[in-house]
């Protein structure tokens, strides 16, 4: 149920955003646009053809068309334009940290150079910090339905570039491909000093987040529904304090939940886990961090406790040197004071 008092204290709280794929931020106006402005060929002939898209029912639907729109990125104008668009978008919500998943290889795949993704994401995150005070930390994803070969491959790629990407991460589709397929690669990653950080537990089985923990080491969990079904992996998630940073909006779009009060948000946060909010792909999956907040808080009507909870663990959780993560855990209790 709605509640005003609380509406408006999601509204007010300082964000942090941990699962957000810059990608899956691409609007049909702007993917139209791209497609225009670069003569690409895409099978709508209209912006409401390709919002009509949008509307998939499964998640191979999703990601055909979140590949298809990907072909329209080429240049890093173009990179910056979408970048720059969620930034935007995070500012009206209130976000004031944003720690991005790119996909280097759906680009290079397709010809586009490392570099080019790389700098116009960059460019358009340095711009936000300077004129929207949004920080930033840039998450490098392996595609886990590719080889570890190819994840080797991308992170040689990135070596030049280390000092501007913070960490990896690792994506797609989950079920079939567990984390163990990228043991060596994230070993690697890890002794480069980079964060380390997995999708698991989304429709793969507690397994997967098992093996997220003990052999890539990761340092949070993105989505991990499905430890849920683990009360001694709970146990263990709960006492070395990680982070899950959960999707509520795309839990339900892609059917991992039937309906949004299936989100296991309060449960979380009922067993002691540090649950997050967060929009993953939010041009496909029906709204950006404050709708998810709005949609979840409405559903499960979560105390404003539980509200503020879910902003302070967002940058808690997050990647932040511990003095900036103080700073902005003031700023919350003094919104949480009225």
């Amino acid at each position: 149920m709605t509640n005003p008092s609380r509406s408006a204290l999601i509204d007010r709280l300082p964000k942090a955003e941990l699962h957000l794929h810059i990608e899956g931020s691409l609007e049909p106006e702007l993917l139209f646009a791209l497609a225009t402005r670069n003569g690409v060929a895409i099978p709508f002939d209209t912006i409401e053809a390709v919002r009509a898209a949008y509307d998939f029912s499964n998640l191979q639907d999703f990601l055909d068309i979140y590949y298809q729109g990907m072909s329209v990125l080429l240049t890093e104008q173009d990179f910056f334009d979408l970048t720059w668009a969620y930034l935007e978008r995070a500012k009206a919500d209130n976000v004031r940290h944003v720690e991005i998943f790119f996909d280097p290889q759906g680009h290079t795949e397709r010809g586009v150079a490392f570099e080019t993704a790389l700098n116009g994401i960059e460019a358009a995150l340095k711009a936000g910090e300077a004129e929207l005070g949004i920080s930033y930390r840039l998450i490098m994803c392996f595609l886990r339905h590719l080889s570890e070969e190819d994840a080797f491959a991308t992170l040689e790629q990135a070596l030049p570039h280390l000092e501007r990407i913070h960490g990896v991460g690792l994506d797609s589709s989950e079920v079939g491909h567990p984390p163990a397929k990228f043991q060596r690669v994230f070993a690697r990653a890890r002794e480069l000093g980079l964060h380390v950080t997995a999708h698991a537990g989304e429709e793969g089985p507690p397994e997967y987040v098992h093996e997220a923990l003990d052999l890539l080491e990761v340092e949070r969990i993105d989505h991990g529904n499905r430890a849920l079904e683990d009360a001694a992996l709970v146990e263990r998630i709960a006492a070395e304090g990680l982070t899950l940073t959960v999707c509520p909006l795309s839990n339900l779009k892609l059917c991992v939940i039937g309906d949004i009060t299936d989100s296991p948000v309060k449960r979380m946060l009922d067993l002691g886990l540090k649950a997050t909010i967060n929009s993953d792909d939010p041009a496909y999956f029906g709204g950006y961090i404050g709708a998810n907040f709005h949609a979840v808080a409405d559903a499960l009507d979560l105390s404003e406790a539980e509200v503020v909870r879910l902003a302070e663990n967002s940058f808690t959780g997050s990647f932040l040197p511990m003095a900036d993560q103080i700073q902005h855990l003031a700023e919350i209790a003094e919104v949480a004071r009225g």
